[in-house]
């Protein structure tokens, strides 16, 4: 059947394409595959798509570049930190765009890249931290350039890393390091407890347009702001796991307003679809916790949800929200909140697409969206089990509270086995300048 299945999209992909203006060459997309470079151990591969060729030539988009990272990426890891880097996560660039920033998962590295010459040019590793673990989950850059915020999952610190660009400077600074196990809060309670925030595994991170604090999602449920400032940094906004769910990873702003999710994919916390809301401002070490209040917009935990990032369109009239679960997104009015439409995923390139994580063109009329393989290495099979690893295409329409799926680029890793290991899972846009 799948043969009917690749007809039908080269099909689609033909009636869609010939009506497709040239696309806007103006910026680039990176997708991460997860997946070990293959017979090795070690490494991954990142993909670079021009944005005119994939907005133009659709499913038939090929990389402009691929970056094998078990060459000069894990020679400099090695030399580095005498360890290779493994399982490379989550993506950002830098606010010029001049420079990208991986984070390893598995084996907690840090690699800030040349983004134009596609070469590494620093690997830093994360410290051990609680029960022995280290590992790099996201990070995000603070908007003056200054610093990189790195989520240390399963060791359970907030890390920091200064960053200089001009100069090629990469330093970390263990004094900045928050330990999200056994700090105490301002309120005098303990950052990690039963009942309040029972597993303090950061997940994602977000910094705001106004460079304000850093947003930290909670594997268990509940949430830390924290001043990426202070040395060390400092907690000054408090939620517990009734305030903000569990196992977010989708921040995005929309008019002055930070949005974030809520999802499944763990054992303890299988199913769930959850979308809130908080101000950009007004945190304070001398708040109460839980506030400023928490805005719940949607909740759903039936059987096959699970709520995985996050995107926003044009003049932020509208904020999506995708289930890589139910292979849909939840569309929501920016200013009201209010959910006001569900876009399907699947299509005739994909019946089951998985999405993970989302990046949007400059002009946010396309929407990109990493898609997961069939031998998962992050997340519950359950929701992260997909079939066709690659790069979905998007079209957002009615200013974004629809969409049209335009096409699917597969990426593939294909072990001596047989086996498919790709497993696209990080993935962002970069503005060219």
């Amino acid at each position: 059947m799948r043969w009917r299945a690749a007809i039908a999209a080269l099909l689609m992909t033909l009636v869609l394409g010939a009506a497709e203006a040239p696309g806007d060459p103006s910026y680039e997309i990176w997708l991460v595959d997860q997946s070990d470079t293959a017979g090795l151990t070690h490494g991954g591969t990142v993909y670079v798509y021009g944005g005119g060729d994939v907005t133009s030539r659709l499913s038939a988009a090929r990389p402009a570049a691929v970056i094998d990272l078990a060459g000069a990426t894990s020679s400099l890891c090695l030399a580095s930190t005498g360890r290779n880097p493994v399982r490379p996560h989550m993506i950002v660039f830098n606010k010029a765009d001049t420079h990208a920033a991986l984070a390893f998962v598995a084996s907690g590295h840090v690699v800030i890249f040349d983004a134009a010459a596609r070469r590494p040019l620093a690997c830093l590793s994360t410290e051990v931290g609680a029960g022995g673990a280290r590992q790099a989950h996201a990070l995000w850059p603070t908007e003056d350039d200054r610093y990189l915020v790195i989520a240390n999952q399963n060791g359970k610190k907030l890390e920091r890393i200064r960053t200089d660009y001009a100069t090629g400077a990469f330093t970390q600074e263990p004094a900045a390091t928050l330990d999200l196990a056994g700090c105490t809060t301002p309120s005098g309670a303990p950052c990690q407890a039963p009942g309040i925030r029972p597993d303090n595994a950061p997940i994602c991170l977000f910094i705001a347009s106004d460079n304000g604090p850093v947003f930290v999602s909670l594997r268990g449920g509940g949430m830390f702001v924290v001043d990426w400032r202070a040395t060390p940094m400092a907690v000054v906004g408090e939620y517990d796991q009734d305030h903000v769910p569990a196992n977010g990873c989708g921040f995005v702003e929309a008019k002055g307003t930070v949005f974030g999710d809520g999802g499944g994919g763990t054992a303890a916390n299988l199913d769930q679809f959850s979308v809130f809301r908080l101000p950009r401002s007004g945190y304070s070490a001398s708040n109460p916790p839980n506030t400023p209040s928490v805005q719940r917009l949607y909740d759903d935990d039936t059987p096959e949800r699970d709520a995985h990032g996050t995107a926003v369109s044009a003049r932020e009239r509208h904020v999506w929200v995708g289930d890589r679960d139910a292979n849909v997104v939840e569309v929501f009015d920016g200013r009201t909140g209010a959910r006001v439409n569900t876009v399907p995923l699947t299509s005739p390139y994909s019946a089951d697409p998985t999405v993970d994580l989302f990046a949007s063109s400059p002009d946010r009329a396309w929407v990109f969206a990493s898609t997961r393989g069939p031998t998962p290495l992050s997340g519950d099979p359950h929701s992260s089990h997909g079939t066709d690893p690659g790069l979905l295409i998007v079209r957002m329409t009615d200013e974004g509270r629809g969409g049209q799926v335009r096409g699917l680029i597969p990426i593939s890793n294909v072990d001596a086995a047989g086996a498919e290991r790709a497993d696209a899972h990080g993935i962002r846009v970069r503005n060219l300048r």
